[in-house]
């Protein structure tokens, strides 16, 4: 049987790959080789970039009501493909129909406020700043722009960030994760229908070897990642050093606070659609629960709702969540939570032995749960991006954000109770970007910015919202005097505007 090998997309045309090399693409389920990713060659990324930098030339030149046009057209295509879309993204991830479908739809909502973009590309003005002097400001793209996109949200992550980055007259390079590239390559698929100009959008595939080059290439203005810790100093690092702009979004250990005046059977849902959803691989998942006082009474009962968790398939409409991405990724889970029952936690439901009936070599674990778990213990201290819920103990809402407020990362978190003071002193004083009040995973939608802080962010403008329109752009200043007649009063010495 032939296997699918995915395509680079240059110069507006999806071209076969000259490399040797091919990273298999597999279903988490089953194992089966789905498809196989090339690794770009050295002049095939180089001929990507060229290809963006000449194409900019023309884009930048387009009237910005045509650029929204084709974000309309885009969100337009995106909608009615959107069940296609979220099955070949199931496929691939493993996760299930309805939570495919909702990572494209997130994406969907970026596209439409990049379809606002003549607002939000707006300068600014001021008459008379001296006399008869005018200034103004206009906001002006930077050139070619590259993103490096994760595997666990192959819609929502590649739409936070080309839609955004071309609306604003930039072009842009995308490399998606290699191990889900069938869904980015059917979102480039759309937007050339939609009607984008041949090169203004281009995709490579590969890994380290081809993201060093997008780093190092003068001609890349601004890179975007996503990913984990490590990497993601790696792309700040590196990417700074070569003179560019960067936002590298990185891991998280999100906690959520439970005081005892909340609604137990509401922090309950919660907490279990929030900690294992998508099997915990998600950069917003509520990794630790933070009892505060009696409300660790309800810990027996989360145990329960928890345990009665089933992952499957992404077809079975019962399956509450899918399998991990990889063995790899099954291995370090299981690794970790063998750790937690060796630092002292209890395990309170234990999801290594998962098995799901007819999917024998998928990459399953169960909802797993930890109670008894001190700031010492390894499973606190490190994200585990697997489902595994991790259960604090305090007895006070003070302890609570001292807690949270230690931790090195500040991506999300948020705080359950029917007190109104209670919630504005935690969302004052805890030092995380992106706060729910009664939301277990508060990411913002796309008119806001997606504002993770700490160890969990490395740059300075975030992505989507305003912020992103800051990234992508510079702002040129314009100071101008049209005198009505020629009377000069000599040379100026001064800086003083006369």
């Amino acid at each position: 049987m032939s296997i699918n090998r995915v395509k680079l997309f240059i110069g507006g045309e999806f071209v076969e790959s000259e490399t040797t090399q091919y990273i298999p693409v597999t279903n988490p389920a089953t194992q089966e080789v789905i498809a196989e990713a090339p690794c770009a060659t050295p002049a095939e990324v180089a001929r990507a970039i060229a290809s963006a930098k000449e194409a900019f030339k023309t884009w930048r030149e387009v009237p910005v009501s045509e650029r929204a046009r084709v974000m309309m057209r885009y969100q337009a295509l995106l909608k009615e493909h959107h069940d296609e879309l979220g099955e070949i993204l199931a496929k691939e991830t493993g996760k299930t129909f309805e939570d495919a479908k909702g990572d494209v739809w997130r994406g969907i909502e970026v596209v439409e406020q990049a379809a606002n973009i003549p607002s939000l590309m707006m300068g600014e003005t001021a008459e008379n700043v001296a006399r008869g002097i005018d200034t103004y400001s206009y906001v002006q793209p930077l050139g070619v722009c590259a993103g490096i996109t994760p595997f666990n949200f192959p819609a929502m992550i590649p739409l936070w960030m080309f839609p955004m980055a071309i609306a604003c007259g930039n072009t842009f390079i995308l490399k998606p994760s290699e191990q889900d590239p069938l869904t980015p390559t059917r979102l480039v698929e759309l937007f050339e229908q939609a009607g984008a100009p041949k090169g203004v959008l281009q995709v490579i595939h590969g890994g380290k070897e081809q993201v060093d080059i997008l780093l190092r290439d003068p001609e890349v203005k601004a890179l975007s990642f996503v990913g984990s810790v490590p990497v993601a100093e790696y792309i700040y690092r590196t990417g700074t050093e070569h003179l560019k702009r960067v936002q590298a979004f990185a891991g998280a250990k999100n906690h959520s606070v439970i005081m005892p005046d909340s609604n137990k059977q509401t922090v309950i849902n919660n907490l279990v659609g929030a900690s294992v959803g998508a099997a915990g691989q998600r950069c917003m998942a509520i990794s630790v629960a933070v009892f505060v006082g009696k409300s660790k009474e309800w810990i027996p009962e989360l145990a329960e709702q928890l345990a009665k968790v089933q992952p499957g398939a992404w077809d079975n409409k019962d399956a509450a969540y899918g399998p991990l991405i990889s063995p790899q990724a099954k291995q370090r889970v299981v690794s970790m939570i063998e750790q937690g029952k060796k630092e002292g936690a209890e395990c309170l439901v234990d999801g290594t032995q998962c098995v799901v009936e007819g999917y024998p070599d998928g990459n399953w674990v169960g909802p797993t749960f930890f109670s008894k778990v001190t700031a010492d213990m390894k499973i606190y201290q490190e994200e585990i991006f697997g489902p595994v819920l991790c259960a604090v103990e305090v007895d006070t809402l003070e302890e609570a954000i001292a807690l949270v407020n230690a931790n090195p990362f500040g991506n999300g978190t948020s705080i359950f109770t029917a007190n109104g003071a209670a919630a504005r002193k935690y969302q004052h004083e805890v030092e995380v970007g992106q706060v729910g009040i009664n939301i277990p995973i508060p990411v913002p939608l796309p008119f806001f910015s997606f504002t993770g802080w700490k160890n969990s962010f490395f740059g300075d403008l975030h992505a989507y919202g305003k912020q992103a329109i800051r990234f992508y752009s510079e702002t040129k200043t314009i100071t101008a005097r049209w005198p009505e007649s020629e009377i000069d009063n000599g040379p100026n010495m001064t800086i003083k505007l006369q």
